[in-house]
């Protein structure tokens, strides 16, 4: 990765349409949104489609994926800021056999990969909160991690996303539980040359807190793991949401760099000063 000059502000790397079924709002505000802010950089990685019958009520149908390049192509115009083409994949048992042929075939920027279920089971859904009751909350995060372990050493994805995820509700193991579940799974990211997304959008949660722990954070920045940063933006006006916490965990995490992608190659740049709007 080669370390290009200093920016003001910082790129938001994780916003979505309403191709996802979930999210609101015309692509051309998201964009406004990320203009008015100074953000120089954006990317629209919407939820992956598939054609196997994965979480349909979460996600663009395949026949809609045209749609989605077209949406995102109409807007990269060349002025500020940059769109780059991205998409977020679940990964879940029997992905790769779409996956590994499909995600290359596309033109994407950037590739994150996340971890939405376990066994079938939503745990991040509101709607499925109630499991969290009746589960024990340290084997679940083992199962996450497990999977997010799997996710990592299929080579497919460019970053992690929210790699926390499961503390959305506030159920979590104890700092000394989380830091030995995590360590594996950080040691294959380093070593496959992954990224790893700080996601703003877990202060917007019940549990109040970045995706991923000043923890994992700080883990992540031993490994020299590079780091962009994400705002999960399901609507215009959630676009660059609470970057300036994100960046203060970065620095006091030891940070110095963040990446920037295009053709998912990556590039370092120095995390600036101070954002400014």
């Amino acid at each position: 990765m080669k370390k290009q000059p200093e920016f003001n502000s910082l790129p938001d790397y994780h916003l979505h349409t309403i191709l996802c079924k979930h999210a609101e709002g015309d692509i051309a505000d998201y964009r406004k949104a990320a203009r008015t802010q100074n953000i120089p950089e954006i990317c629209f990685s919407d939820h992956c489609p598939n054609p196997d019958g994965y979480d349909p009520a979460h996600r663009m149908e395949m026949k809609k994926f045209e749609t989605y390049s077209d949406m995102v192509s109409r807007v990269q115009d060349g002025e500020p800021p940059a769109v780059l083409f991205g998409i977020e994949a679940d990964y879940y048992e029997g992905c790769e056999a779409f996956l590994r042929e499909w995600l290359p075939a596309q033109q994407f920027d950037l590739v994150l990969g996340s971890v939405h279920y376990i066994e079938g089971w939503g745990f991040d859904n509101p709607a499925q909160r109630h499991v969290w009751d009746s589960v024990d909350v340290n084997e679940t995060w083992r199962k996450y991690f497990e999977l997010v372990g799997r996710l990592v050493d299929s080579g497919l994805f460019d970053a992690v996303g929210h790699l926390d995820l499961p503390k959305k509700f506030g159920f979590r193991p104890n700092d000394k539980e989380l830091k030995e579940m995590a360590k594996p799974v950080l040691d294959r990211i380093a070593k496959g040359g992954m990224g790893m997304e700080l996601n703003t959008s877990g202060i917007r949660r019940p549990v109040g807190e970045i995706y991923p722990s000043p923890l994992i954070v700080s883990m992540a920045c031993e490994r020299e793991i590079p780091i962009c940063f994400g705002s999960d933006a399901h609507r215009p006006g959630e676009v660059g949401a609470e970057f300036d916490p994100a960046l203060n965990l970065a620095k006091e995490a030891g940070y110095t760099h963040y990446f920037r992608i295009r053709g998912r190659t990556k590039e370092l740049i120095p995390l600036p000063e101070t954002l400014s709007v």
